[in-house]
């Protein structure tokens, strides 16, 4: 028998021999696992829910406001819209923000004029003007698949989660670039990493204290720490959700003067 075939005989008998190659994962939808866990996060009606806002500093409280947030979605299924009310401190009380999907609207009671924000603008420690208003992330980002990562949570719990790279594909995103690590169980977003455009790591959120809210398991706590000094923390604490009505009238910047809580 010639040398070449009984090479190719001893190959051919090999292949089937030897356990096959294994077969490449299926391809992981990025986009329909962030817009999963935008569905964590956020009903999918109409809702109210007081946000209270903690900054820290070396682990002492140094400031803190309570709002209580009305969010809708845009009627062609597009980012929410959401109307703000400074519950405290006193002398915030019943300052407005409005952010209707494009532009964020701050508005004094005392002055009664409505000036345009930048939603990257501070409101209260590392939490910016546009970390406050209700968000789906699907919407305003592209995400790709990074892999899974075995990470430690919010509640110092091991995770195995999905890394996401997220890049911003609208105008209207607050953030450049996000990395994100959702659960491969469940779909809960675990922690999240927010980018300049240069590349700068601006603060790193947790989101934890997962509770039935509307009959899903929800995060009522996000856990935000500044990109260069760890010891400066705020967070934000959800309370007292409620299903109910947002007026359309609400969410019009033309309103604001005459808004009052129902």
């Amino acid at each position: 028998m010639r040398a070449s075939t009984l090479r190719l005989l001893l190959a051919t008998t090999l292949a089937f021999l030897l356990p096959s190659a294994p077969v490449a994962a299926e391809a992981v939808d990025a986009q329909a696992i962030l817009a999963a866990s935008d569905a964590v996060r956020n009903p999918d009606f109409p809702f109210g829910v007081t946000n209270t806002l903690i900054e820290y500093r070396r682990g002492r409280e140094n400031e803190r406001s309570v709002l209580a947030v009305y969010a809708k979605a845009a009627p062609d299924g597009g980012q929410f819209r959401s109307l703000i009310r400074y519950l405290a401190p006193a002398r915030d009380a019943d300052k407005l923000l409005l952010y209707n999907g494009r532009d964020l609207w701050f508005f004094d009671p005392a002055s009664k004029a409505s000036v345009r924000l930048s939603p990257q603008q501070r409101l209260l420690g590392q939490a910016s003007n546009g970390d406050v208003v209700t968000a789906n992330f699907a919407r305003d980002y592209r995400a790709t698949a990074a892999g899974e990562e075995e990470i430690t949570d919010g509640d110092r719990q091991p995770r195995r989660c999905h890394r996401l790279e997220l890049t911003a594909s609208t105008p209207e995103a607050n953030y450049p670039r996000i990395e994100m690590w959702i659960d491969t169980v469940g779909h809960r977003p675990v922690k999240a990493r927010f980018y300049t455009e240069s590349g700068k790591l601006l603060k790193t959120a947790y989101y934890r204290r997962y509770q039935p809210v509307f009959g899903v398991e929800r995060p009522t706590e996000t856990v935000i720490i500044d990109g260069l000094e760890a010891d400066w923390v705020t967070v934000m604490r959800y309370t007292d959700w409620v299903k109910r009505e947002v007026p359309e009238v609400w969410l019009q910047r033309d309103y604001l003067p005459r808004f009052r809580p129902e």
